[in-house]
C-alpha cells in the first residue's frame, strides 16, 4: 500500500495507483509510482542511454532490460548469472543508492543484504510478468487489429456510403410495404454506392468488382469492408457517431434468414483480432511466442508524460521503439513479416492506451471521493441529497450517498477496463440473425432485441463490484433488451460516454492550477468567491457527487432512480445543466467546450 496523501495532493496530482494487479497491464511499465523525478547517473552501457536495471556478472556490465535481453538471448550468453538491481531504500539521495546497487550486484562477494533480498525479488518481478504476460495472451482474443493503410482507404469509402444512405429513415418505420422487401432494397443500394466509390477511387480494383455478375459474387470484399468499419468504432468511439448505428442494422438485418436467402450473402464477418490474425497462417506458433516474452511488455505499455521531463520520455519512447524492432526481428518469418508482428504490438498498443487514458479519470474521481470520507470535509462540504430538492430522485444522507457514489464509480471503473471485451460480447448479441421487435419507446422508435451474452457478463461485473465495496446502496437492475436499453448497441453508445462525461470535470481539477500561477486577478476572484483554490475544487467535486448521482433526468420514476442505467442517466442531466452553476465560468477557463468534444453544451 502506497503512503496516505494529503488533500492537496490528492486534489491536484494527476497520479492515480491501479487498485488491482491485473491493471498492471495497463499502466506506464516504467511509471514511478511516486511521482517524483528520478535522476539515474547509471547508464546501459550498450545503447548509453537507458538507465541500468540489471547487472551481467559474467559480462561483469550494466544493462537496461531491453539491450540485456537483446544481447542474451541466445548463445553461451543465455546461461550468464545476473541480478537485477534491488528497490530503493529512501533514505538515500538517488545517485548514492544507484552506485552503491551497482557495486553490491558487480562485488564477487555480494553484500549480505543483497544476498537476501535479491533472488526473492527476481522471483517476484518474474513471477508478475508472467501473470502479465498471461493476460495479454487471454486479451489478445478480443484485442482488434490496427487498421493498415488499405483498409483506411475502404473505411473513408464505406463512412462516405452511410452518410449518403437514408436506411433507417426507410426501413425502420412503419408502413404496409414489406420490410423485407424495404431491407433487400436498401441494401442492395448501399453495396452500388459502395462499388460505384470504389471505380471512382481506384479504376483496377473497381474493374475486378464488375466483372462480377452479382453482388453475392463479390460476398467477401462487403463483409471486409463492414468488418473495417466495425473494427475502427471500437477503437475509436469518438468517431462515427452519426453513421455507425445504420451500419450495425444493416449487417443485423442482412443475417435475418429471410433477408439472407433473398440476397445470398450476409455482411456480417467476426471481427478481426490479435488473436485471429496470429492463427490465421501458419507459423502461428512462434508468432504468438511473442507473449511469453518479457520484451512484449515494453513494447506495448503506455508511456506516461505525468512526473516526466522531455529527455526522460524520449528514453521511454526510445527503449519503446528497440523493443518493437526486436521482437519483431525475432518472430518474423515467411508466414509472418516484421510488419505483421509490428502490427500486432502496435495493436496492443492501442488496447492499453485506451483503456488507460479512459479509466484513469474514473480512478482519479474515486480517489478524490475518498476525501469526502474525512469528517472536517464532510461537515463542511455535505454530498447529502433529498427528494424533490434540486431535482434529486433519491434521499441519501452524506454516508449513505458517499457509498452509492463509490460502488457506481467502482461499476464504471471495471466496465472500462473491460469495455473492449464487452464489445466483442455485445457483437455475438447484435448479429446472431435473432429476430428484433421495432417499438415506440421514451426513445422514439427502436428495435427492442434481447442481450443475453451482454447480461450474462454484467452480472459478473456487478459481482466484481459487490466484492470491493463494503455495502451496496441502490438497485441492482441491469435494463438490456428493454425500454431503457433497447438492444446492445445502445448498451455500447451509454458506456462509451463515461469518459466523455468525467474527463471535463478531471481536466478542470487537474489545469486550474496552471491557470492561478500567470494570472493573479484570477486567483484573487477564486479567493473571494471560494475561498482558496482547494475549496472550489472541493466545491465542484461535492456538486458532482450529489447530483450527477441523484436518479434524476428520466421521464418518469421507474426509469430513473438508483437502478444500474439510471446513474448513468442521471449524470448525463448533470451535464446537460452545468452552464447553469456558479463554477461554470472555472470550466470555461480552463478549455471546456462541451462533454461531446463538439461546440456547445
Amino acid at each position: 500500500m502506497s503512503p496516505k496523501r494529503s488533500l492537496k495532493d490528492i486534489l491536484d496530482s494527476e497520479y492515480v495507483e491501479n487498485s488491482d494487479e491485473e491493471d498492471l497491464i495497463h499502466a506506464d511499465i516504467e511509471e514511478n509510482q511516486d511521482g517524483d523525478e528520478v535522476i539515474d547517473p547509471s547508464l546501459c552501457i550498450e545503447c548509453k542511454d537507458m538507465k541500468t536495471e540489471i547487472i551481467c556478472k559474467d559480462c561483469d556490465e550494466q544493462f537496461c532490460v531491453v539491450c540485456f535481453e537483446m544481447i542474451h538471448r541466445g548463445g553461451k550468453r543465455r546461461l550468464h548469472e545476473y541480478v537485477k538491481l534491488s528497490q530503493k531504500d529512501e533514505s538515500l539521495p538517488e545517485n548514492e543508492i544507484a552506485q552503491q546497487q551497482i557495486q553490491d550486484a558487480t562485488n564477487d562477494k555480494p553484500s549480505d543484504n543483497l544476498e537476501s533480498e535479491d533472488p526473492p525479488m527476481r522471483k517476484t518481478v518474474d513471477s508478475v510478468d508472467e501473470r502479465l504476460l498471461k493476460l495479454l495472451k487471454d486479451n489478445s482474443a478480443f484485442i482488434p487489429m490496427r487498421l493498415t493503410h488499405e483498409e483506411r482507404h475502404l473505411l473513408r469509402l464505406l463512412e462516405a456510403a452511410l452518410k449518403v444512405s437514408e436506411y433507417t429513415d426507410r426501413v425502420d418505420i412503419l408502413s404496409y410495404k414489406s420490410k423485407s422487401r424495404r431491407i433487400v432494397e436498401q441494401l442492395r443500394e448501399v453495396c452500388s454506392v459502395l462499388t460505384g466509390l470504389v471505380i471512382a477511387s481506384d479504376i483496377k480494383v473497381g474493374k475486378k468488382l464488375l466483372e462480377m455478375k452479382n453482388f453475392s459474387d463479390n460476398a467477401k470484399w462487403f463483409q471486409d469492408v463492414f468488418e473495417i468499419g466495425r473494427r475502427y468504432k471500437i477503437m475509436n468511439p469518438e468517431r462515427m457517431r452519426d453513421t455507425y448505428g445504420k451500419l450495425c442494422y444493416m449487417v443485423m438485418d442482412s443475417r435475418l434468414p429471410q433477408i439472407e436467402d433473398n440476397m445470398e450473402f450476409h455482411l456480417f464477418k467476426p471481427i478481426k483480432t490479435v488473436d485471429s490474425f496470429l492463427s490465421s497462417r501458419e507459423g502461428a506458433e512462434k508468432a504468438k511466442g511473442l507473449f511469453n516474452d518479457r520484451l512484449t511488455l515494453y513494447a506495448t505499455s503506455h508511456i506516461s508524460p505525468v512526473g516526466r521531463t522531455r529527455t526522460q520520455i524520449s528514453r521511454l519512447i526510445k527503449q519503446k521503439e528497440n523493443a518493437i524492432e526486436n521482437i519483431a526481428s525475432k518472430y518474423s518469418d515467411k508466414s509472418y513479416s516484421k510488419e505483421d508482428i509490428r502490427q500486432v504490438l502496435y495493436s496492443i498498443g492501442d488496447y492499453n492506451a485506451y483503456v488507460n487514458m479512459n479509466r484513469k479519470p474514473v480512478m482519479r474521481m474515486l480517489e478524490r471521493l475518498e476525501v469526502f470520507h474525512q469528517p472536517e470535509i464532510a461537515g463542511k462540504y455535505s454530498i447529502g441529497i433529498q427528494y424533490g430538492r434540486d431535482g434529486a430522485r433519491l434521499t441519501h444522507d452524506h454516508e449513505r450517498q458517499w457509498h452509492y457514489v463509490q460502488q457506481s464509480l467502482t461499476l464504471w471503473s471495471v466496465i472500462q477496463r473491460e469495455m473492449v471485451r464487452l464489445w466483442y460480447i455485445a457483437d455475438s448479441d447484435l448479429f446472431d440473425g435473432s429476430q428484433y421487435r421495432l417499438a415506440s419507446t421514451d426513445q422514439g422508435l427502436n428495435r427492442i432485441k434481447a442481450c443475453p451474452s451482454i447480461y450474462k457478463e454484467m452480472h459478473k461485473i456487478l459481482s466484481e463490484c459487490r466484492s470491493k465495496t463494503e455495502t451496496w446502496v441502490g438497485s441492482s437492475v441491469v435494463h438490456l433488451g428493454d425500454d431503457a436499453v433497447p438492444n446492445a448497441l445502445f448498451f455500447l453508445d451509454k458506456y462509451t460516454q463515461i469518459p466523455s462525461i468525467l474527463i471535463p470535470f478531471d481536466q478542470t481539477l487537474l489545469k486550474i492550477n496552471d491557470l492561478i500561477k500567470n494570472d493573479p486577478y484570477l486567483l484573487e476572484y477564486i479567493n473571494k468567491e471560494y475561498g482558496s483554490v482547494d475549496d472550489m475544487k472541493l466545491t465542484i467535486l461535492q456538486d458532482a457527487f450529489a447530483h450527477m448521482f441523484d436518479g434524476s433526468g428520466a421521464d418518469n420514476f421507474y426509469m430513473s432512480g438508483s437502478c444500474i442505467d439510471g446513474r448513468l442517466t442521471s449524470a448525463w442531466n448533470h451535464c446537460n445543466e452545468i452552464s447553469k452553476r456558479k463554477y461554470f465560468n472555472i470550466f470555461l477557463l480552463t478549455g471546456f467546450n462541451g462533454f461531446n468534444g463538439a461546440e456547445g453544451f
